[in-house]
């Protein structure tokens, strides 16, 4: 024979409120340290190209290595434009493919790259200058796929590498670029190349600790489930002999 055996009702109601509790909270931390992993995120990821321009050496030096977090930061230099300018191929504006025009501006003791503009072809008459100049720029990362350079004695190169352009000036180069936001005559205005992406790593820690935390009310839910079903199983008493 089978009996049914049920907690009293007290237990049963202690039972749920618990795991409700438990569950809760669970779940409450669980979305506290996913949100934090989603500001890590945004943080990271932050477009810096619209706010106020800052000094370009008050960003970083010349033998400072690229700052990453300021991807995308509007900086201002001032300086002598260089001899050592070259176009830089298949470079995207409003769905054209075309060339950027690249000169060294010589700021301080060191050189930085400048984007001046967009051409759909490179025509000779629209690179170089000379003299002084001042102007305000969106900080990039050079290029760093290895491209190979078809032909490298020409003006045309297929990235933007230091590593390249320092062999045409005679001063140190900064390690990164800029796009002019204001593009010289004859040429258009430069379309940003890259803007800030967060890491996949970024903040991970916070969303393992929220996936724990889901986990552990899973199994806070699971154990109550357990004990709720042997609970109330029927007991199978021995057969009369």
């Amino acid at each position: 024979m089978s009996s049914s055996r049920r907690p009293g009702l007290l237990t049963d109601l202690g039972a749920v409120v618990l795991t409700l509790v438990l569950v809760g909270i669970a779940g409450l931390l669980g979305k506290w340290q996913y949100d934090a992993w989603q500001a890590s995120r945004e943080a990271e990821a932050r477009d810096l190209t619209g706010i106020t321009p800052v000094p370009l050496t008050d960003v970083m030096g010349n033998d400072d290595p690229f700052p990453a977090p300021d991807l995308g930061r509007p900086v201002e230099v001032a300086g002598e434009w260089l001899d050592g300018g070259f176009w830089v191929a298949d470079r995207e504006q409003g769905g054209r493919s075309g060339y950027w025009a690249v000169e060294p501006l010589q700021v301080g003791d060191a050189a930085v790259l400048v984007v001046r503009g967009w051409a759909p072809e490179p025509e000779a008459d629209l690179l170089g200058v000379a003299g002084e100049a001042e102007l305000t720029g969106w900080l990039q990362a050079p290029d760093g796929s290895l491209v190979t350079d078809d032909d490298p004695d020409d003006e045309v190169f297929p990235e933007i590498r230091v590593a390249d352009a320092v062999q045409r000036v005679d001063v140190d180069l900064y390690s990164a670029y800029l796009i002019a936001q204001e593009p010289a005559d004859g040429l258009e205005a430069a379309e940003l190349e890259a803007l800030p992406t967060p890491s996949r790593a970024t903040g991970i820690r916070n969303l393992l600790y929220a996936v724990e935390w889901w986990v552990f009310g899973g199994f806070a839910a699971f154990i109550w489930w357990r004990w709720r079903r042997d609970a109330t199983a029927p007991e199978i008493s021995p057969s009369a002999g």
